[in-house]
């Protein structure tokens, strides 16, 4: 690993990659869903080194995606779970009855932008960022009446308040989990992050504030009640989550095992609610016995449903970073990164490198470098690979999950008009990061 960066190989998978990307950054515009060319180049880019391998003998590539899938199948089973509970909260109505809740309180789209913001901020910590994004930006589509004026700017806020929110747990994000294991920052010192965290996102916050419309969502009579199992299904996903954390923390266990056994706990549910569950609401409605059969709740159907775009996306951007950092380029960048900019510059600039190439593979690279650096400095890292895959839509699992909660309205480019805004709370928050830990150095 290493050597291949100087070969044609090389040069021929970077510019593959370059050319999957420009299709996911365009993707509104040619009407190509984004998992489609990553899929297909990041499987390219590793049969072009296996070609290289074959022809000049060695290497170890088979080893490498052995670790690298195991890997990319810890996520894909993690978002999984995630988005069939999401689904199944969904169809149970949970997400129905919060709109009617929020829209019968009377809320307009400021106060709705400000509860969705808050809410996704102090959730992602004990969440994760991706899980509090999808149920958040589900909630504000909900309410939002297809108002595009709010949408863009609330997703944007939830988008941000995740990631920001995850930062500061070692829970919040799949970086900060790597960062916790690999003995790099203690749990309690992630407690540093907790300001810059709050600064990285209400100063985006208030510039998004001011072109949220100042309307009133038509609120309508309209009462939605909770399905059967609704109520037991949010208990099993608060379980799940607790589940998730203490299979890492105390069982030292990867917790996507933790998301998984939620699953099988919500599959039971499933076949409880299919058997039982649903006569009590057929026989309160008074549905007919040849009704009664299209009724039934389906587990599996809720699994269908998952986004599934949004994982193979996953899997084909861990692939095609996971190529580029055994060809070598990733090594190379580190190198001449931290040997010649020093570790403060070099965090931030990979911060604003986590936005183009997924946080995930750029923190991993980093920890294989493993840079001589102080707890300040991992702290720092942890914030900005965290914080910097805001600047993009496509920068974060938060980001692209909520890209597929409403493509017509929320786009990579209407992202893109308020980088300028994000920035300013990046930076602040590095600003802030140096002040809080100036008793570590």
């Amino acid at each position: 690993m290493g050597n291949l960066a100087n070969t044609w190989v090389g040069y021929l998978a970077l510019i593959s990659f370059l050319l999957a990307y420009t299709l996911v950054v365009f993707e509104e515009k040619i009407h190509m869903r984004k998992s489609k060319p990553v899929v297909l180049i990041g499987c390219i880019m590793w049969a072009l080194i296996g070609i290289y391998e074959a022809i000049h003998g060695g290497g170890h590539a088979h080893d490498y995606i052995k670790e690298l899938i195991a890997e990319i199948g810890e996520l894909f089973f993690f978002l999984l779970v995630a988005m069939t509970y999401i689904n199944t909260l969904d169809e149970r109505n949970v997400f129905k009855s919060l709109r009617c809740w929020l829209l019968n309180r009377g809320y307009g789209f400021k106060k709705l932008f400000w509860a969705t913001g808050i809410i996704t901020f102090f959730l992602s910590p004990l969440a994760d960022n991706l899980t509090s994004a999808l149920l958040m930006s589900t909630v504000a589509l909900a309410v939002s009446n297809g108002n595009r004026a709010f949408i863009v700017p609330a997703f944007v806020n939830i988008i941000v308040a995740a990631n920001a929110g995850g930062a500061w747990s070692p829970f919040g994000d799949i970086t900060t989990l790597m960062v916790w294991t690999a003995g790099k920052v203690e749990t309690q010192m992630f407690a540093y992050l907790m300001i810059p965290s709050v600064i990285n996102w209400i100063i985006p916050a208030l510039i998004l504030y001011a072109f949220v419309p100042n309307e009133f969502p038509e609120a309508g009579d309209e009462k939605i009640a909770f399905k059967p199992g609704a109520k037991v299904t949010i208990f099993l996903g608060i379980f799940t989550i607790a589940t998730a954390v203490s299979f890492h923390q105390f069982l030292h266990l990867p917790p996507f095992l933790g998301m998984m056994l939620g699953l099988g706990l919500l599959m039971m549910q499933g076949f409880y609610l299919k058997k039982w569950g649903e006569k009590k609401l057929s026989d309160g409605i008074q549905i007919s016995e040849g009704q009664r059969d299209g009724e039934k709740f389906d587990i599996f159907k809720k699994v269908a449903n998952v986004e599934f775009d949004t994982l193979l996306f996953f899997f084909g951007v861990l692939t095609a970073v996971g190529a580029l950092q055994y060809i070598g380029y990733l090594a190379i960048v580190s190198e001449s990164m931290y040997g010649n900019l020093g570790p403060t510059i070099s965090n931030t600039l990979v911060g604003v490198l986590s936005a183009i190439v997924d946080n995930i593979p750029v923190m991993y690279a980093v920890l294989k470098m493993d840079p001589t650096m102080g707890l300040d400095q991992w702290l720092l890292i942890t914030l900005t690979t965290g914080t910097g895959g805001s600047l993009l839509s496509v920068g974060s699992a938060a980001g692209v999950a909520v890209m597929g909660v409403d493509r017509k309205n929320y786009t990579f480019m209407s992202h893109l008009k308020w980088i300028p805004a994000i920035a300013l709370g990046y930076v602040a928050s590095i600003f802030s990061w140096w002040f809080v830990t100036m008793g570590l150095r």
